[in-house]
């Protein structure tokens, strides 16, 4: 059984949960293969090898090059699902000789999270033992939630290890994204996938070479699984037990393509590949060729494509190549998704054509992507400077003592309906982000920008 991880509802010693586990020990094959070839030590993890670096946040949890002062941080893994966070937790809770506790956002709450600080503390005073708390799914707490974590990370009483799918800057608090480092997880490549299945095809804990799997059906496994390792197991483990049923010990494309019930396509002799595909489809979306982006269409439905991902990429098309030169294209795309989620194939092919046909022939723009592109770079760069004194809120006790929303000009007051003021910061007063074209109905938005522009006073750069 793992030596130090808990649960924290494990208040009482769980005799289920022990006799489960120790049935997995002495019979691996009760547990599935994904869970059965879970990397023991982090030199056994697959991909996400940027995060595995001597001296990394991730090395030193698991005690590697640790000493003088600096301790380990807490950390958020940010990335897809399947692609090994909450491995990489499981490898540190082996590997450690620290108290290791997991919770998960979607069934703990404050009272939960309470009750761990309050052991990481008596740990730490009574035993000099440090606690590392895996919390899972951390973008489902709420803001309060997160704000109970805050002393503990502060103070170091608990190091975090929070996983999360959705961006971390939207979804978790400022304070407590600022005392942790932020590690983003890396999809995993075909060549990670292959890695990892010819582990579980051999190795005694995982098919202990009972069967072997070809190149056909090898290839057609990376294909359904989408950089999904748990996915790719799964699909393997399904493959393996209908070839034994039949008495082979080959996993032949045939008997895999029964197993997981999804069937393989011929791909040209290039050998393009899931992305490849995905990225030929929208970048015929940008060249307006509509036949050709209806091939490849096809070809991913025909692979058996999530068709939310199909969705996904003309949403993101609509925005980084039509932008404004087509307003409606956006709302085509979402409505689009919309229905797909509702619908499924085989109905969903014929939503995912009409969007795909609205937005090849729409007039195109990346007018929208070169802007926020610009507009970030100074950012990240440091060209910011504090807002505008008349710009800032002045709805609070004391605000106009401190010189805050003094004289802001209310648009809607003037005739015109525009204040020529300053809005932006002192150090981007001049700057100019957003350069329309002339392409469709963004005609109508080149001359708003440049009539506003006038109208506020601005130079031209």
């Amino acid at each position: 059984m793992s030596v130090g991880w808990h649960r924290v509802s494990d208040v009482e010693p769980d005799l289920f949960t022990a006799a489960a586990e120790d049935r997995q020990e002495k019979d691996p094959a009760s547990s599935p293969l994904a869970v059965r070839m879970r990397p023991r030590t982090l030199d056994e993890v697959v991909g996400q090898q940027h995060l595995l670096r001597p001296g990394s946040p991730l090395r030193r949890l698991v005690g590697e090059g640790q000493g003088g002062p600096a301790g380990p941080s807490s950390v958020f893994l940010w990335g897809p699902p399947g692609i090994g966070k909450t491995t990489l937790a499981y490898v540190v809770s082996k590997a450690t000789n620290k108290r290791f506790v997991e919770l998960s956002a979607i069934t703990a709450g404050v009272k939960e999270v309470r009750a761990v600080i309050d052991g990481a503390r008596r740990a730490m005073g009574g035993h000099g033992k440090e606690t590392v708390l895996f919390l899972d799914e951390i973008h489902r707490f709420s803001k309060a939630q997160q704000d109970s974590l805050l002393p503990a990370v502060e103070n170091r009483w608990v190091t975090l290890i929070a996983a999360t799918t959705e961006n971390p800057y939207f979804s978790v608090i400022s304070p407590l994204l600022s005392r942790s480092l932020l590690l983003t997880l890396e999809p995993l490549t075909d060549d990670d996938l292959r890695a990892l299945l010819r582990r579980a095809l051999t190795e005694e804990r995982g098919l202990g070479g009972a069967v072997t799997l070809p190149e056909d059906a090898e290839d057609h496994l990376l294909r359904i699984a989408g950089g999904d390792a748990r996915r790719a197991l799964t699909a393997l483990e399904a493959g393996a037990g209908a070839a034994l049923a039949k008495g082979e010990a080959e996993i032949t494309l045939q008997t895999l393509e029964e197993s997981v019930d999804r069937a393989a396509v011929t791909y040209d002799r290039a050998g393009d590949q899931h992305y490849d595909v995905a990225s030929a489809l929208i970048k015929s979306i940008r060249g307006s060729d509509v036949d050709a982006a209806l091939h490849y269409l096809a070809r991913m439905i025909e692979a058996g494509e999530d068709p939310r991902f199909i969705a996904r990429r003309l949403m993101i098309s609509a925005s980084e190549d039509i932008g404004l030169a087509d307003p409606h294209a956006l709302q085509i795309a979402v409505s689009a998704a919309q229905a797909v989620a509702m619908i499924g194939f085989p109905e969903a092919a014929l939503t995912l054509s009409h969007a795909t046909i609205a937005l090849a022939l729409a007039p195109k723009s990346n007018a929208a992507t070169t802007a926020i592109g610009a507009a970030l770079e100074d950012v990240r760069k440091g060209h910011a400077g504090p807002v505008p004194p008349h710009l800032r809120d002045g709805h609070y006790k004391g605000a106009a003592k401190l010189g805050h929303a003094q004289g802001y000009v209310y648009p809607h007051d003037l005739p015109e309906g525009i204040a020529a003021q300053q809005y932006a910061p002192d150090a981007l007063t001049d700057r100019e982000y957003y350069t329309p074209t002339r392409h469709g109905a963004e005609a109508r938005y080149a001359d708003a920008v440049e009539w506003t522009r006038k109208h506020l006073g601005r130079k031209r750069s």
